[in-house]
C-alpha cells in the first residue's frame, strides 16, 4: 500500500511540462545568442556616446540613449504617484461597493487596451489638442496613461498582503488613519510597490508605437545643460527612443547593424531592470523580516 503507483497520464503531463520549460529556456537563449553575436561587432564607444551623423560620417544612439532616460523620468514622475495613490484610495478609503468595482474594471480594461490605441489618442489629444505637438513630453504622457493601471494594480495587490493586523494594531495604539499609512502600510508593502514600478520602467522600455506616434524620431543630444536649449528644454522637442530608432533602423532605414546593436542595448538594459528588482525586492523582505 506504501508503494508509489506510477500512472501513465501523469508521466506524459510531467514529461509535456518539463519541454515547455525546455523550450522556453532554448529560445530565450537563441533569441540572445543571436542578438548579442549579431550586435556586439557593432557596439564601441563611440556607438554609445555619439548620434548618427552623414557630415561627419558617425553612427551611434547617445541621442536616443538620453531620449529614453527622459521619457522614463518624465513618465514615472507623472504615473507614479498617481498610480499609487490611487491604489491606497481604493484599498484603504473607499468602501467596497459598485464604484470601486467600476474603477478596477476600468483598470484592467486599461491594461488590456493595445499601445497603438494609446499612441492614437496621444497624438489626437496631447499632440493636436492640447497643441503640445511631437515631444517628449507628449510621449511621456500617452506611456504615463498606459503604465497607470499596472501600477495602480501592483500596489494595490501589495497592500492587500499586508495583514489587517497591522491595521488594528495601528489604530488601537492611536494612530491616525494616515499616519498608519505612511508608516506602516505602505513600508510593509514596499516590495511589491517597487516590483510595479520597474515592471512600469519595462514596458516603457520596450514601448514604440505610441511614442512613434506622439514623440517622434529625432535623435540629436540636447544643446547645453542650464541654459534656454539644455536638458530640460529637450521635453518639449521630439525625441525618439532606443525603441523608436530599431523599429526605424530596421525598415525604413534597412541599417541592420545600428538596429541588432541597439537591440542587444535594449537586452542589456532589462537584464539590468530584472536584476535591479530581484535586489530591491529581496533586500527590503529581508529588512522587513
Amino acid at each position: 500500500m506504501m508503494k508509489k503507483k506510477t500512472r501513465p497520464a501523469e508521466t506524459v503531463l510531467k514529461g509535456l511540462i518539463l519541454f515547455s520549460a525546455l523550450l522556453s529556456i532554448v529560445l530565450l537563449a537563441v533569441i540572445i545568442i543571436y542578438v548579442v553575436n549579431r550586435g556586439i561587432q557593432n557596439v564601441s564607444p563611440s556607438f554609445l556616446t555619439t548620434v548618427t551623423s552623414a557630415r561627419r560620417g558617425t553612427k551611434g544612439i547617445a541621442g536616443n540613449i538620453v531620449n529614453t532616460l527622459l521619457i522614463i523620468i518624465v513618465s514615472m514622475v507623472i504615473a507614479g504617484p498617481v498610480g499609487v495613490g490611487a491604489a491606497i484610495y481604493l484599498n484603504e478609503y473607499a468602501r467596497p461597493g459598485k464604484l470601486v468595482q467600476i474603477i478596477e474594471f476600468a483598470t484592467e480594461v486599461l491594461s488590456g487596451i493595445p499601445s497603438i490605441i494609446f499612441g492614437l489618442f496621444g497624438m489626437m489629444f496631447f499632440v493636436e489638442t492640447l497643441g503640445l505637438g511631437y515631444c517628449i513630453l507628449s510621449g511621456s504622457l500617452t506611456l504615463s496613461l498606459m503604465v497607470l493601471p499596472l501600477i495602480t494594480r501592483n500596489t494595490q495587490e501589495a497592500l492587500k498582503t499586508v495583514p489587517d493586523g497591522y491595521r488594528s494594531g495601528a489604530i488601537g495604539l492611536g494612530a491616525g488613519k494616515w499616519y498608519m499609512i505612511r508608516t506602516i502600510l505602505i513600508p510593509s508593502a514596499m516590495p511589491g510597490i517597487i516590483t510595479g514600478v520597474i515592471l512600469a520602467v519595462g514596458r516603457i522600455v520596450g514601448e514604440s508605437a505610441a511614442l512613434l506616434l506622439t514623440a517622434g524620431s529625432a535623435k540629436l543630444l540636447p544643446v547645453g545643460i542650464f541654459g534656454k536649449k539644455g536638458l530640460f528644454s529637450k521635453i518639449f522637442q521630439s525625441g525618439g527612443s532606443l525603441t523608436v530608432q530599431l523599429y526605424l533602423s530596421a525598415t525604413s532605414e534597412s541599417d541592420f547593424d545600428t538596429a541588432f546593436g541597439t537591440a542587444l542595448v535594449l537586452l542589456v538594459i532589462v537584464f539590468l531592470i530584472n536584476v535591479m528588482t530581484k535586489k530591491l525586492t529581496s533586500g527590503m523582505n529581508r529588512c522587513s523580516e
